[in-house]
């Protein structure tokens, strides 16, 4: 068995706003590993700023891991462990070896047969580009949409009240995601601000790491909490569960190449069925290599509710698709 890995930068066509500045570019790796003459691709999607893996020596374990393939995996996962995103790679890659052609996880939906019900994501932005984006999604027949906020709260409030205006919560779901762009006081009054607007839930309304103060808004909230960026960094099963037990959210949100993978996501998913959490999966701008396979491991896991995964879209330069887009049903491609 060999392996190898290259760089790839992937190039936004329209800058993406977040409450933690604004996205030109995407940095990400693509490992390849073969035997026998078959070849499996994975993608090792690190996230800069955000995630755990967004260390000095990123690419260096990346070529240990091509040095040591021939290692079992339970020991590379040993040595993986604080690096999430080469893991999922790896993962990724080995499913890929043994199904061959575009497959990680056969089922229906690589048979082309039933689809993954997305939300569609609205970028923060001026008013007029976040009301042209809400629009276009409107257009395409989505039922559930994701706004980021929390960069101004006026404004966005405002748009919110608009849309509610136009579209009850029988005929629209909203979400919201802070990105942890408020403090505990602000998180208190725009939560109750969006319980007036019956929205569906808020994802991480404050930063990452202030467990008391994130447990007492879960705990006093009128609509539902979702940590997100909260479950970055948190490796051992133990402390997992720890953390959904200081917190008791409302809901998680799975971003495989951020939290150990497949297998990583796996254990989050236990715990929080353990604890009647809810949760749902989302991508964080990997290329269409990593959202094939996401999307693949989503469908399996059966979650009826609106998933949070990409089309590819979002890039000038992006790899050759897996997936289409019919409105808010995702495919695979056969």
């Amino acid at each position: 068995m060999k392996a190898e890995y290259f760089k790839y930068i992937l190039k936004f066509k329209r800058p993406g706003g977040t409450s933690r500045g604004v996205l030109h570019e995407k940095e990400t790796f693509i490992l390849e590993i073969s035997k026998n003459g078959r070849k499996g691709i994975g993608e090792c999607a690190v996230f800069r700023g955000l995630s755990f893996d967004d260390r000095p020596d990123y690419e260096e374990k990346l070529q240990w891991l091509c040095d040591h393939i021939q290692l079992e995996s339970e020991l590379l996962k040993k040595e993986l462990k604080r690096f999430p995103s080469i893991w999922f790679g790896y993962e990724q890659a080995i499913l890929n070896l043994n199904e061959g052609e575009k497959l990680y996880f056969p089922s229906e939906f690589t048979e082309g047969k039933t689809p993954v019900v997305i939300n569609g994501l609205i970028w923060m932005g001026d008013v007029d580009f976040m009301q042209e984006q809400i629009q276009d999604k409107l257009d395409q027949g989505f039922h559930c949409i994701k706004l980021k906020i929390g960069v101004d709260w006026e404004s966005e409030y405002a748009i919110l009240k608009e849309l509610r205006k136009k579209f009850s919560e029988n005929i629209l779901e909203l979400r919201v995601d802070a990105n942890g762009g408020f403090n505990r006081e602000e998180a208190k009054t725009v939560l109750r601000q969006l319980a007036d607007l019956h929205i569906h839930s808020i994802e991480q309304p404050i930063k990452a790491g202030n467990l008391n103060d994130m447990a007492e808004l879960c705990a006093e909230t009128p609509i539902p909490i979702a940590l997100d960026e909260e479950l970055i960094g948190i490796i051992d099963f133990n402390e997992k569960r720890k953390l959904l037990d200081k917190i008791k959210p409302q809901y998680i949100i799975l971003k495989p190449s951020l939290i150990g993978g497949i297998s990583g996501s796996d254990e989050w998913i236990s715990l929080a069925e353990e604890q009647n959490i809810g949760w749902w999966i989302t991508s964080a701008l990997e290329s269409n290599i990593g959202l094939n396979a996401i999307a693949q491991y989503t469908f399996i896991k059966k979650n009826p509710m609106p998933q949070g995964l990409g089309t590819g879209g979002l890039f000038t330069n992006n790899f050759e698709p897996d997936l289409k887009l019919k409105g808010e049903l995702l495919y695979f491609k056969v």
